[in-house]
């Protein structure tokens, strides 16, 4: 069989250019801060929303690049998502991207 007949695909693989994610976030709406380990954290004003990357993985756990989070509200559950270190920060980017943009401004 040739590659047309089984419908290859050339598949995205590393962690790409994390600043598809980071430039999502505006000083005005986030609050922002670079740790000692170089890892970079997010969180919106009001304290409800967080991303976390990092680079060499984030302590306590097997390879997690990034972490996205909302912690809810008093009647409505939060929820959170990682990905690798190897994730390409274009998946990231794309949820990130969608997340902010279920998420209007009060």
């Amino acid at each position: 069989m040739n590659g047309e007949a089984l419908r290859l695909r050339e598949w995205q693989l590393g962690p790409g250019q994390p600043t598809l994610v980071l430039e999502q976030f505006s000083a005005e709406e986030f609050n922002l801060i670079v740790d000692d380990r170089a890892d970079v954290h997010f969180s919106s004003k009001d304290g409800r929303f967080y991303l976390g990357w990092f680079p060499l993985g984030r302590p306590g756990t097997d390879g997690q690049g990034w972490k996205i989070a909302d912690t809810g509200t008093a009647t409505v559950r939060g929820y959170h998502l990682s990905f690798d270190t190897e994730t390409p920060a274009d998946i990231v980017a794309a949820a990130v991207a969608r997340v902010l943009e279920t998420s209007p401004r009060l």
